[in-house]
């Protein structure tokens, strides 16, 4: 669906992308991740031709990104774009049009979100006289109105609450299950890890990871096993070492064990276990994405000769 090549954007001084690539799957929810000053919203900002890149291509469907593009986008930033002082209604009339549907068809979009989200007592609301959670609702019914192939959703879960960041979850994939494309641009790794099928991490200007989520956790993975078991010594298991363990209930334990040199083998793990304890579980630790975020953004110690 979207395929960015070795595009480049300086700002004065400040190197914002320096050669970024990589390809978002169509009809799939793609995770952009990075931390603050990285360089994710200059990439936003030329996919959405709010600004353009200094070198390098943006494709959308194949095609040279160009102004027709602007129309099958649809952006929801991480500040709020909305006029204070306008009526919701008109302001999501304004909006729908403004992207290519006729009034008939923006009316029945209107209502059509409206009443998903229960929010026809807001119409006549100003943006203003409503709370963080009730103006991002709106927002994000004006970014999906005339519904866009293309979704780039910025921190779309600012000012939610539990049950209606879960709501919007619900329709974010459900848009993706439609036949849209969504690039979910967010710090909230566990978002990342229970929606994005792909992902692609900046740092520095740079794209330093992206690919499958678990195809990225699997090239991080520390070669971890965890078990449940009945409580055991679990130190009596060989040519691996016990990284961490927790009680549970009903005389049962929780082990992670990691491996001791080359021995990356659960099998054997495994064979130690079983004349030793009952095992209820057995599974690789996969790293979080969280940890990998951490693991690459933090500044390496250098060590001290």
């Amino acid at each position: 669906m979207l395929k960015i090549n070795n595009v480049t954007k300086q700002y004065a001084e400040k190197l914002a992308l320096d050669g970024v690539s990589f390809e978002v799957p169509e009809k799939s929810i793609f995770g952009l991740l990075g931390p603050n000053g990285a360089g994710k919203t200059s990439l936003i900002r030329i996919i959405t031709r709010i600004t353009a890149a200094d070198t390098g291509e943006v494709y959308i469907n194949g095609e040279l990104l160009n102004p027709k593009h602007v129309e099958i986008v649809g952006y929801l930033p991480e500040e709020r774009g909305l006029y204070k002082k306008m009526p919701i209604i008109d302001q999501a009339m304004y909006f729908a049009q403004l992207k290519g549907l006729s009034k008939k068809e923006a009316k029945a979009a209107i209502d059509y979100w409206f009443d998903k989200f229960d929010i026809n007592s807001w119409r006549t609301k100003k943006i203003e006289d409503l709370s963080k959670g009730m103006q991002q609702k709106v927002q994000f019914i004006i970014t999906v109105l005339h519904e866009p192939k293309l979704i780039i959703l910025d921190e779309p879960f600012t000012g939610f609450d539990p049950v209606n960041a879960e709501l919007i979850r619900k329709e974010i994939i459900e848009l993706r299950d439609k036949g849209a494309t969504v690039i979910l641009s967010t710090h909230r790794m566990e978002s990342v890890e229970k929606m994005c099928d792909h992902i692609a991490l900046i740092h520095n200007s740079k794209k330093v990871v992206d690919g499958k989520l678990k195809d990225v956790q699997q090239s991080y993975k520390e070669n971890k096993f965890e078990a449940v078991t009945d409580t055991f010594d679990a130190t009596a298991i060989l040519g691996f070492t016990v990284v961490e363990t927790e009680q549970l209930e009903d005389n049962r334990q929780k082990t992670v064990f990691g491996v001791v040199g080359d021995e990356n083998n659960p099998n054997k793990l495994l064979q130690q276990l079983l004349p030793k304890t009952q095992v209820h579980s057995f599974s690789e630790v996969l790293p979080s994405i969280n940890d990998i975020f951490i693991s690459i953004v933090t500044p390496k110690k250098e060590a001290i000769v």
